[in-house]
């Protein structure tokens, strides 16, 4: 049996796959914010004496690779194969960022240079077939921590403090070497628009008070994954849309 040219068996095993790493992502949110080591000999004396799943992060883990699988397919060559390889690998990164910056305010330098560090072999991989796709990379990554730096820097010059922290400055320029440069202005775009919607709905709801800080990791975590299911052109068209009150014309 086939689904989108790929074999029921693949969907099986990205799905125990996720199910493992999203058990592995709650360990490693349990340990980076302490400063450890997420690849230990302690993660087997740890979870003997007092092992709990996750099954939250477990499941939406194994939803997540099997819907890639399902978006990117098989292809016949590494090369070609590379999309969803690195998405693969970003995926519980992202929510690893994600939960950790919901909960304590702060996304790990060692995850987001674990990010850096596989942004430029990919951005390296790509390169093997087209030197283009990595030169967009690496501008990807400029643009993506550059517009971030600004305006956390501007925040700091008109408003006496940061508008967001420097770790999704770092989170930004590392997602630029997996997205390239249009879309991690469409990353960009994107999640301050989700975050102007879920900030009104958290105030609104009174969740979260108007002097209280709001993390904006979540926001850039879901605009990525938009970003991987959704064609660039596909989002530009409803952000035009948004923004010009329908007025545009694709």
């Amino acid at each position: 049996m086939y689904f989108n040219d790929v074999h029921i068996v693949y969907y099986v095993i990205v799905a125990i796959l996720g199910l493992i790493v999203g058990q592995l992502i709650d360990w490693a949110n349990k340990r980076l914010p302490e400063y450890k080591s997420v690849i230990s000999k302690d993660i087997i004396n740890e979870y003997k004496i007092n092992f709990k799943p996750n099954y939250v992060l477990m499941i939406l883990t194994s939803v997540i690779y099997i819907t890639l699988l399902y978006t990117f397919g098989i292809k016949d060559t590494l090369i070609a194969n590379l999309d969803l390889i690195k998405f693969l690998i970003l995926a519980p990164m992202l929510l690893s960022a994600c939960v950790i910056d919901f909960k304590l305010q702060i996304i790990p330098n060692r995850l987001n240079l674990t990010i850096f560090e596989l942004g430029f072999i990919f951005a390296f991989l790509y390169g093997l077939s087209n030197v283009a796709i990595t030169i967009n990379m690496l501008l990807g990554m400029l643009a993506g921590g550059g517009i971030f730096l600004a305006i956390t820097l501007l925040g700091g010059l008109f408003y006496g403090k940061e508008a967001m922290g420097f770790g999704d400055v770092k989170l930004m320029g590392a997602l630029g070497l997996y997205f390239g440069l249009s879309n991690i202005i469409i990353i960009t775009l994107v999640s301050f628009l989700i975050g102007a919607i879920l900030s009104i709905v958290l105030l609104a709801t009174k969740i979260k008070k108007s002097d209280e800080y709001i993390p904006f990791g979540p926001f850039i975590v879901i605009a990525t994954f938009i970003s991987m299911y959704i064609p660039f052109e596909q989002i530009k068209t409803i952000l035009m849309q948004i923004f010009t009150l329908g007025m545009y014309q694709a």
